[in-house]
């Protein structure tokens, strides 16, 4: 991965984390409050909010992990053991951000929300699913990769000893 490609991916990391804390910080009380002047039930509020705020912990941890193995591919140690632990972050945090859309929906269901938006909702919940599983994938070949580069080590160990 060339030096300007994770250049860019850590400037959209940084933006995506800022944006994510502005949501946390102040839209996340606005809508609260929206909810209140609104007399929604104490229910939808508190669904509302909690699986927004999820979301958005799910977007951070994403952003954060992603950012690690950035890292890693910098430093050349990304086909490693270390590895794992941050794909498999990334893809408990994707299967949450589904749950969580898919529980938008849910909340959207008994409303005055259209039919159509509640299913556009799980669609989207579907698609985030469908993504958790590319990475599932991804790290399959991961772990082919590290399985590879720790065959190819020791046939050289074993070269090396030979010469």
């Amino acid at each position: 991965m060339g030096q300007l490609a994770v250049l860019a991916l850590r400037a959209v990391i940084v933006v995506g984390l800022a944006v994510s804390l502005f949501v946390d910080v102040v839209v996340l009380p606005a809508v609260w409050r929206d909810f209140d002047e609104a007399d929604a039930p104490s229910w939808a509020q508190l669904t509302v909010v909690a699986l927004a705020a999820l979301l958005i912990l799910t977007i951070q941890v994403t952003a954060v992990c992603v950012w690690r193995l950035l890292t890693m591919v910098r430093r050349g140690t990304v086909f490693s053991h270390a590895a794992f632990r941050y794909v498999d972050i990334v893809f408990g945090a994707l299967i949450v951000a589904a749950l969580c859309v898919f529980g938008f929906a849910v909340a959207l269901a008994p409303g005055d929300a259209a039919p159509g938006i509640v299913l556009i909702v799980c669609g989207v919940s579907l698609a985030v699913g469908g993504v958790a599983l590319i990475v599932l994938v991804l790290r399959m070949l991961l772990l082919q990769a590290v399985a590879t580069t720790t065959e190819a080590q020791q046939l050289r160990d074993e070269l090396d000893e030979v010469i």
